[in-house]
């Protein structure tokens, strides 16, 4: 039989959010970007995002950079992918945006500000927020 200090102990760690490391330190959400297929992965980066931060497409994620295919956004963030880099956009009608919110998405059909769009091949920079 488990003793009470047991299942205490075992209650507070479920309790825990999943979003916690170890070190207690709330952990960046993360996307996944690829260039080819995300199942099974081909070309794909996991990125760590700070929210409402814009991530250029450059340095060690520069072979992202307009080659862009698939992504997989985590459940409560939306992301923003534009085309151009610095998370700029043309306006309220522009299609050089794609706006995910949680789930895999194929880049060829996605939802942009003027409705749905082909973004593969598309994204210089990226910013993600929660919901």
């Amino acid at each position: 039989m488990f003793s009470a200090k047991f299942l205490l102990a075992a209650l507070s760690l479920a309790a825990v959010p999943s979003s916690l490391t170890l070190g207690g330190e709330l952990a960046s959400p993360s996307i996944t970007a690829c260039t080819g297929t995300i199942n099974p992965p081909d070309g794909c980066a996991t990125i760590s995002v700070v929210s409402a931060s814009c991530i250029n497409l450059t340095g060690t994620l520069s072979s992202l950079n307009k080659a862009v295919s698939w992504a997989q956004v985590p459940d409560g963030l939306v992301c923003t992918f534009f085309q151009d880099r610095d998370c700029s956009n043309g306006g309220v009608n522009a299609h050089d945006v794609a706006v995910l919110e949680g789930g895999t998405w194929d880049m060829s059909d996605v939802e942009g500000i003027g409705g749905p769009q082909n973004f593969s091949d598309q994204t210089s920079s990226i910013s993600c927020s929660p919901l």
